[in-house]
């Protein structure tokens, strides 16, 4: 007995393993009769840090001084602006009398021993969707089966390199580069990391998406 509590305290069981730090955006549309609702938050280690609310977005938390989240505020504001009125152009051509949920999970986790990984998740209606892999920066479909819907929206996405690479450099580089601002104890970015919060990009990219599978909707599914 001796002897395995020894072993047991040299692989450290029972010990309570660190926690990782985490940062994480949600984003919910609703479309329904051509008209989009948008709400959703972003979390820094368990703290809220943003909020989304129709087409106003808040910084709780000071990530960015006040000039440069103005600029976020106004990128936000015009992605979610386009983004609706073309749902409601759509709905004009070919009206739809159902309602659509898109939510969309991503963020990033850094480990104690300085690892991290990062992640982007999308589900419709409640159903895993797409999911965008940030290693080789590429959407990957996620719905069970074969399902045109996803299908159209993977490769609508993959139209965008630019904007894939950019939100491969967001989750890989300035998503991480909070959580070490945070675990060095100075809660703010270096100015190497750039735009320490690109929410402007990551909403233009859930425009796109939620572009992508509008055109289906509208189209009858004649993708």
């Amino acid at each position: 007995m001796l002897r395995l509590l020894l072993l047991c305290g040299a692989l450290g069981c029972g010990a309570e393993q660190a926690a990782p730090l985490t940062f994480t955006m949600v984003h919910y549309t609703r479309v329904f009769e051509g008209n989009c609702l948008f709400w959703g938050n972003a979390s820094l280690d368990g703290r809220l840090s943003h909020v989304l609310e129709g087409h106003n977005v808040t910084q709780v938390l000071p990530l960015e001084p006040p000039h440069a989240w103005a600029q976020r505020q106004r990128d936000v504001t015009t992605y979610l602006s386009t983004f609706s009125n073309l749902v409601k152009l759509f709905n004009k051509e070919r009206p739809m009398d159902y309602t659509q949920r898109l939510c969309c999970h991503l963020g990033c986790r850094l480990f104690p021993n300085g690892t991290s990984h990062s992640f982007y998740e999308v589900t419709l209606n409640g159903t895993a969707f797409l999911s965008f892999h940030v290693p080789n920066a590429t959407w990957q479909r996620r719905w069970p089966g074969q399902h045109r819907v996803a299908a159209f929206a993977k490769t609508e996405l993959m139209k965008y390199p630019i904007t894939t690479q950019h939100l491969q450099h967001f989750l890989n580089t300035t998503c991480v580069s909070i959580l070490q601002a945070q675990s060095a104890g100075t809660g703010k970015l270096s100015v190497r990391s750039r735009a320490p919060l690109v929410l402007g990009l990551i909403l233009g990219t859930l425009c796109l998406l939620g572009m992508a599978v509008g055109i289906f909707w509208c189209t009858g599914g004649s993708c």
